[in-house]
């Protein structure tokens, strides 16, 4: 079952129980998505879908740490189940040794030495990475190993 699919079956099952929360969530996912289907005109598929949630898990990062600066843990507290719902629907995530093997494997495989090629060891890393790990720390990783 693909993550569009999975993503309105949980619609259909928090309208059906009455989870107003949730549902609020899970709605603002499918109108994110059906946003960039139309402004596209394409259909998603999952690794597709999958960078529109971490576009909106990001966002709710930013978001989250702004409310917390402010004072306001009613909207810090929105933000966090936000996240937590998104997180449901990406993939397991890599952890830091994982990250370290790709990024060994990625300049090995582009013959990368110098800054210069990190744009063709991300190109390589992302599609892996994607949903999975912060793509800003797999960069800053990827420029420490490169010498930046």
């Amino acid at each position: 079952m693909s993550i569009k699919d999975r993503l309105q079956e949980d619609v259909k099952a928090a309208l059906r129980a009455g989870h107003k929360p949730l549902l609020g969530v899970l709605r603002l996912v499918m109108a994110a998505i059906k946003q960039r289907e139309v402004d596209e005109r394409i259909n998603l598929d999952d690794a597709q879908v999958i960078a529109v949630l971490d576009k909106m898990l990001k966002q709710r990062k930013e978001s989250l740490d702004q409310f917390a600066k402010a004072g306001r843990d009613d909207l810090a507290k929105q933000e966090s189940f936000e996240m937590e719902v998104i997180r449901k629907y990406l993939p397991e995530p890599v952890t830091e040794m994982e990250i370290a093997a790709l990024v060994d494997a990625a300049v090995a495989e582009t013959g990368a030495t110098s800054r210069k090629d990190m744009g063709k060891v991300m190109g390589l890393l992302k599609p892996q990475l994607q949903g999975r790990a912060d793509i800003g720390a797999v960069s800053a990783l990827v420029k420490a190993r490169l010498g930046g």
